[in-house]
């Protein structure tokens, strides 16, 4: 993992969990990993990418993932997304097909979701590191208590944020977040074993743009075409 670096404003208020031994457990982890021979992704540059693409107080939604993508070239630290150059993974498929009926937006083509990250969506996995090809492999090292942090943080610090809940998993955070300060916001997963069980017809895009509105709060422009 080498030496830490994270966006100031995020840096404020986690630097505390860089000291706790979970950390450098985990920082030990990756060491031997990466001695042992085993490919990371992401490369080890993006691994707090989706922190500095939306600092801390530019948070307007939460997007929750699990782990990143596990093949190659896939994981560029942000959740859901990958670079233009790799072909569509199916859970984005299906939330790109969400978005044109949601609000009418053509599906992309390319699966950089880094405009989204720039206006303020937190693009976040709960484990930030994964070997490739294997899927899970680098939960319960320590990540997941350093995601639960930067959770319960913007739930205290923040207020007005939409939180996108797709999934069991990304339910299973609901304890951490104050719904009386924020919109929580569920549905089933997009991936294609549960799409069609509740994701695709939610509409969480114009959901969560009204809830911006509604607070006063500049909404997202979810089209990547434009």
């Amino acid at each position: 993992m080498g030496e830490i670096r994270l966006e100031p404003s995020w840096l404020k208020v986690l630097e505390p969990e860089f000291q706790k031994p979970y950390m450098q457990g985990l920082k030990t982890f990756l060491k031997d990993e990466k001695a042992g021979g085993q490919k990371i992704c992401p490369d080890s540059d993006a691994i707090f990418r989706a922190f500095f693409l939306t600092p801390f107080d530019q948070v307007k939604v939460v997007l929750l993932g699990q782990d990143p993508y596990h093949g190659p070239g896939q994981a560029q630290g942000v959740s859901f997304s990958v670079p233009d150059s790799i072909p569509i993974p199916p859970s984005l498929g299906n939330i790109f097909k969400e978005l044109k009926s949601d609000l009418n937006i053509p599906i992309s083509k390319k699966g950089d979701l880094s405009a989204w990250a720039s206006q303020g969506v937190l693009l976040l996995n709960a484990t930030l590191t994964v070997r490739l090809h294997q899927p899970g492999s680098h939960q319960g090292k320590g990540w997941e208590i350093f995601t639960n942090k930067a959770i319960e943080e913007l739930s205290t610090l923040r207020k007005d944020l939409v939180f996108l809940l797709w999934g069991n998993f990304a339910q299973s955070k609901m304890g951490l977040i104050d719904p009386t300060k924020h919109l929580i916001y569920c549905s089933a997963h997009p991936s294609p074993f549960s799409a069609h069980r509740g994701f695709l017809g939610s509409k969480p895009f114009s959901k969560t743009n009204a809830y911006l509105v509604s607070k006063g709060i500049k909404p997202i422009h979810w089209d990547l075409n434009s």
